[in-house]
C-alpha cells in the first residue's frame, strides 16, 4: 500500500465504475453520477467546500501516465468540477459548482493524496470490503443489487460457483491442464458473465457448470485460455473490463479456437428411432405471468460500455414498466430500443450501403440483409422482417411510428407483445454486434 500526492488532472473518473457499469469515457461517467445521484453529489460538494478537504484518499491504480479512480469517484468528480465548473453536465450544475467554488477558502488543491495500488486484485478486495454506509450522500453509498451484479459480472467474485475450480477439474480429468499454475482470479474474471461463458462452450445453471457446445472442442478452447493465462500471454490488464474480454474472445474466434454447437449423430438418432417408438414431447411449462414487455429470460447480451443507454432502456422494458399500466411509455421505448440497436449494428459492423437519410424501415431491411448474408438469420426471418414495412399490418414499423406520433392511435399491450415476438431476435443480434 502506498499513499502519494497526485495531480488532480492526472486522475480519471472511472468509466467502469460498478455504480453504473461500463461507459465509454470519463465525461459519460461524470454525467451518469449526476443522473443517478445528483442530490448526493450536491451534498458531497457542499461538504467538501465547508470542510476544505475530502477526508478519505481516493483509491487509484495506474493506467499509462494517468490513474483510474477505483473508489472515491464521487469525491474526485466534485473536486474536478470545483476546479473546472464548466465540465459539469448541465448549465444548472455548472452554476452550482461555480457558486460552490466561490465559497472555497484558501488555495484550491491541485494535488490530492491517493492510495495507489498497482495490483488490481487487491483493488477489488478493497472495494468489496468498503461499501457499507450512505450517510445521506456524504459517506460511501451502499451498493444495491444492480451494483453488486455489475461487480460480480466484472470480476467473477461472489457467485455461487467457482468457475475456475470447475474448469481446472475438467481439464485435469481430460489431461489438458497446463503445467504452470492457472491464475484462478483472472479466469473467474474472464468468465464472469453468462454470454462470455457461452462463447467458450460452458454455462452455469443452478450452481453447476455445464458444457453446452461440442465437448471436445470446448475442452480444447478452455485449455487454450488456461495456457494463455498461465503463461501470462494474457494478463489482468487484457481482461480488466467487458470490452477487453470481448476483444480477447473475438481474437480466439478469428483463430477458430471457439467451439461449435453440439453435433447430433444421425446414425444414433435413426437407431434410437428404430428400437423404440418416438415419445410424445411433454407439454412445456406454462410461463409465469410477466407484466413487462421483455420476458424475464436470459438473452445473452454482453453489456459493453457503448451499450449503456441501450441497457438502461432494456432494463426499463424488462423490469420496471408495466405494459398494462404504462403502454404508451412502453411503446415509445420499444421504438427507441429498436432504433438504438439498429444504429449500433450499422456502426459496429460498418454496414456500408446505409445512408444517414435512410428511414428506420430502410435501415431495418439493410441490417436484416446483412445478417442473412453473414448467416445469422434465415430467409424465413428475413421475410418476417420485410413484412414489418407493410403499413396495413398491425405488427409493423408503421404501428410503432403511430404509437409515437399519432394522437388518435390506441396502444394495445397485445400488439406490443406481438411486436416484441417479431423484433426480439433482430434487436438481440444487433446488440451483440
Amino acid at each position: 500500500m502506498a499513499y502519494r500526492k497526485l495531480p488532480l488532472a492526472s486522475l480519471i473518473v472511472n468509466p467502469a465504475n460498478d455504480r453504473h457499469g461500463e461507459l465509454e469515457n470519463e465525461t459519460a461517467a461524470i454525467a451518469q453520477l449526476f443522473a443517478s445521484h445528483e442530490q448526493h453529489m450536491r451534498s458531497l460538494a457542499k461538504d467538501i467546500v465547508a470542510k476544505g478537504e475530502i477526508f478519505e484518499p481516493p483509491l487509484v491504480f495506474p493506467s499509462g501516465d494517468k490513474y483510474i479512480v477505483a473508489d472515491g469517484n464521487r469525491r474526485t468528480t466534485c473536486l474536478k468540477l470545483l476546479a473546472a465548473p464548466r465540465r459539469a453536465p448541465t448549465v444548472e450544475l455548472q452554476k452550482f459548482f461555480a457558486d460552490c467554488r466561490a465559497e472555497w477558502t484558501g488555495p484550491f488543491p491541485d494535488k490530492i493524496e491517493c492510495q495507489v495500488e498497482s495490483d488490481r486484485d487487491r483493488v477489488d478486495d478493497i472495494l468489496y470490503r468498503r461499501h457499507t454506509g450512505v450517510q445521506g450522500g456524504i459517506g460511501q453509498s451502499t451498493w444495491n443489487d444492480r451494483m453488486k451484479t455489475n461487480f460480480i459480472d466484472r470480476t467473477g467474485r461472489g457467485g455461487s460457483l467457482n468457475v475456475a475450480d470447475e474448469i481446472e477439474k475438467r481439464l485435469r480429468e481430460a489431461k489438458l491442464l497446463p503445467e504452470r499454475k492457472i491464475p484462478r482470479s483472472n479466469l473467474n474474471r474472464l468468465l464472469s458473465a453468462e454470454p462470455l461463458r457461452n462463447r467458450l462452450g460452458i454455462s452455469v445453471s443452478k450452481g453447476k457448470l455445464e458444457i453446452v457446445r461440442d465437448e471436445a472442442e470446448t475442452l480444447l478452447a478452455l485449455q487454450r485460455v488456461a495456457n494463455d493465462l498461465a503463461s501470462r500471454a494474457v494478463t489482468l490488464d487484457n481482461i480488466w473490463d467487458t470490452n477487453s474480454k470481448v476483444v480477447y474472445l473475438d481474437s480466439l474466434e478469428v483463430e477458430g479456437v471457439l467451439p461449435r454447437a453440439k453435433q447430433t449423430s444421425k446414425a444414433v438418432t435413426q437407431a434410437t428411432t428404430e428400437v423404440s417408438p418416438p415419445l410424445r414431447e411433454p407439454a412445456p411449462p406454462r410461463p409465469r405471468a410477466w407484466p413487462h414487455l421483455i420476458p424475464d429470460v436470459a438473452y445473452e447480451v454482453t453489456w459493453q460500455g457503448h451499450l449503456h443507454r441501450h441497457r438502461a432502456v432494456w432494463e426499463e422494458l424488462q423490469y420496471k414498466l408495466d405494459m398494462n399500466e404504462t403502454p404508451n411509455a412502453v411503446s415509445v421505448l420499444l421504438r427507441v430500443l429498436l432504433e438504438l440497436s439498429i444504429d449500433n449494428y450499422i456502426k459496429r459492423r460498418q454496414v456500408s450501403d446505409v445512408s444517414a437519410n435512410d428511414k428506420l424501415g430502410i435501415k431495418v431491411t439493410k441490417v436484416a440483409d446483412d445478417l442473412y448474408q453473414t448467416g445469422k438469420i434465415d430467409k424465413k426471418y428475413v421475410g418476417a422482417i420485410s413484412k414489418l414495412k407493410q403499413n396495413e399490418d398491425v405488427v409493423s414499423l408503421d404501428t410503432l411510428n403511430r404509437y409515437v406520433h399519432s394522437p388518435n392511435f390506441s396502444v394495445s399491450p397485445d400488439h406490443l407483445k406481438m411486436l416484441w415476438e417479431t423484433l426480439s431476435e433482430l434487436i438481440v443480434l444487433c446488440l451483440r454486434a
